[in-house]
């Protein structure tokens, strides 16, 4: 019986080996492991390897359900971008390095954006739905402190409108943290750039890609330019009552688009479908604090011993956990399809 039990685990073990070198799992091998016992290996939650180990690394910084959410969803986009390059790349296009070199800027947004660039002082800009963080977070900006200051003791803004223009703030200084992550990142590249001695063929290719990153950090900047100038405009006068959008990420859209060269029509169409992106925003918001709510809900029934409720909740813990997820990534893709065909206009301004 033992022996019979010995050669059915190594008869799927051979299977197992079999299909990994052919690359995929048969239905064969599945069952062959299945009938000896031998649970299959858990595929990773991402298809790059790098993303999978950036993804457990999170898992042990114990961040907040919403962030890891948030993190999942940056994670998928850098996902997707990165095998849309791989397959570019076999086709002999991006002989520059421009798109790689932007991907790897990309992840070192993410790396630094979750406190995971190994970098001390690096600070993790949370989101907690449940209290308000107003009193305890900080700006980071002197002129932005001032500005919240002022406007806070202002008694132009009720509560509600507060936390909005709070939100606003947050907004402007996440940017601003993003802008620094990516000049520090331009700032290395030159410097080894500047190393050279004798010009060729690939230092060429290195100044086109210092191009477009100081075109990258141009867009950046002009939009927190114009973000500042709004939240010193707002904090003065307070909020105007025929303002159409009411998320940070939208107001700034809106702004650049009508910055950029768009017709009248083109316009419309913008404000049309940037409706819509808000409507999806707060969609995805309401996920985001039906999870924490969750979340907090969850620690409290382990302290009770019920296994019952607890078994129920989780289940429903994980419904939302994948439904934010899911949301979080059609609105960062939406974001960022949005934000490229804004960044285009303004570039055709400049010709």
């Amino acid at each position: 019986m033992a022996a019979a039990q010995s050669l059915a685990v190594l008869g799927a073990a051979l299977l197992l080996a079999a299909c990994v070198q052919a690359g995929k799992y048969s239905r064969e091998a599945n069952e062959g492991l299945a009938a000896a016992g031998v649970k299959r290996p858990e595929p990773g939650e991402f298809r790059v390897l790098k993303l999978n180990q950036v993804w457990e690394k999170a898992q042990r910084l114990h961040l907040s359900p919403v962030k890891l959410a948030e993190l999942h969803s940056d994670l998928k986009i850098q996902e997707r971008d990165e095998i849309s390059w791989k397959k570019m790349k076999a086709e002999g296009l991006d002989e520059d390095g421009e798109k790689e070199a932007k991907l790897r800027r990309n992840l070192n947004v993410i790396m630094a954006k979750y406190g995971m660039d190994g970098k001390k002082d690096s600070k993790l800009v949370d989101t907690n739905y449940i209290k308000d963080g107003t009193e305890s977070d900080t700006l980071d900006d002197p002129r932005l402190e001032k500005l919240w200051s002022k406007a806070k003791s202002s008694g132009k803004f009720s509560d509600e409108e507060l936390d909005k223009l709070w939100r606003e703030f947050k907004h402007h200084k996440e940017k601003i943290r993003e802008y620094n992550i990516l000049l520090e990142t331009v700032s290395r590249t030159e410097d080894i750039h500047k190393n050279v001695i004798n010009p060729s063929e690939e230092n060429l290719v290195k100044e086109e890609i210092l191009h477009n990153k100081h075109r990258e950090l141009k867009d950046k900047l002009r939009s927190i330019n114009q973000g500042f100038e709004r939240l010193r405009k707002v904090s003065h006068q307070g909020y105007d009552t025929t303002s159409e959008f009411e998320e940070p990420r939208v107001i700034d859209l809106w702004d650049m688009a009508k910055s950029a060269n768009f017709t009248e029509k083109e316009l419309e169409s913008f404000r049309e479908e940037l409706k819509h992106f808000e409507a999806k925003i707060e969609k995805h918001q309401h996920y985001q604090k039906q999870l924490e709510i969750s979340h907090e809900k969850l620690k409290h029934i382990e302290g009770t011993g019920d296994k019952d409720h607890l078994n129920r909740n989780k289940e429903k813990y994980a419904m939302l956990e994948e439904k934010t997820k899911e949301l979080g990534y059609k609105v960062k893709k939406h974001l960022q399809d949005l934000s490229s065909r804004i960044s285009q206009g303004l570039q055709h301004n400049e010709l």
